[in-house]
């Protein structure tokens, strides 16, 4: 049988996405409509503390496009402290004018095919530590999309011998290592946790490099035989400044 590689686990992962009920909140009071954006950004403030203190981040986006308005991406130590964060958020009022259309569980993975033996604990690497346990980019723009690696009877990921998918995942990666300092890429894990297996969530400050990455890789013989994709979410960061101007009718 086909050996499975290691993988490094980090913090869980949940992607939180919803439509903005436009209709429902014209009929809110404008003084009203800013005491629920007051309720939210205090929320989002109590949550910095996770990054301040290394237990966890998120990142909250406006998506461009009818699937839908918002993203809010949280990180964790454990899957229980998600349920908590997204109970804590359901909770605010602003969520009775919030439309859910997507979620996604995962965990932030680094897959091992190409690590060495070694007695040293890779958790406790410096380089390898931070990307188990991030913290997230501040940048303009976000992309997110699941994925699978296919399985068919032509192509099947999981038949292949570990040397060859070892030779085809370094060659992958040295496509994303072309764009160090333009992306900042995580992947995270969802076998056993959610539809796909795989969730990728990318950072930039040009929305353009997300397009040359995905379509630079689509060529690669990693994603052209083996690669299946779900939706792709893209769009721009909600500021403390900005969240008021969101909600604005």
């Amino acid at each position: 049988m086909p050996q499975a590689p290691e993988t490094l686990d980090g913090w869980y992962s949940l992607h939180l996405l919803y439509a903005i009920d436009w209709a429902s909140l014209r009929l809110v009071p404008e003084n009203e409509r800013q005491t629920l954006v007051e309720e939210l950004q205090s929320f989002l403030d109590k949550h910095k503390e996770a990054r301040t203190n290394h237990v966890g981040d998120h990142a909250f986006y406006n998506i461009t496009g009818q699937k839908a308005d918002i993203l809010l991406w949280a990180l964790r130590p454990e899957l229980k402290d998600l349920n908590a964060f997204e109970n804590e958020f359901n909770k605010l009022k602003i969520t009775d004018f919030l439309i859910p259309t997507y979620s996604y569980v995962s965990i932030i993975e680094l897959g091992n095919y190409l690590a060495g033996k070694s007695d040293e604990d890779p958790y406790e690497n410096p380089h390898i530590k931070p990307r188990l346990y991030p913290e997230l980019p501040q940048s303009e723009y976000i992309c997110f999309y699941p994925m699978d690696k296919r399985r068919n009877e032509t192509y099947n990921w999981y038949m292949l011998p570990l040397e060859e998918r070892q030779e085809l995942m370094y060659n992958h990666g040295k496509i994303g290592r072309q764009y160090a300092g333009k992306i900042k890429q995580f992947i995270t894990g969802s076998m056993g946790f959610d539809d796909f297996e795989w969730g990728v969530t990318l950072f930039a400050d040009d929305p353009l490099q997300f397009k040359k990455i995905v379509s630079e890789m689509r060529f690669d013989e990693t994603t052209a035989r083996y690669g299946d994709f779900g939706s792709f979410y893209v769009g721009n960061i909600i500021t403390k400044d900005s969240l008021p101007t969101l909600f604005e009718i």
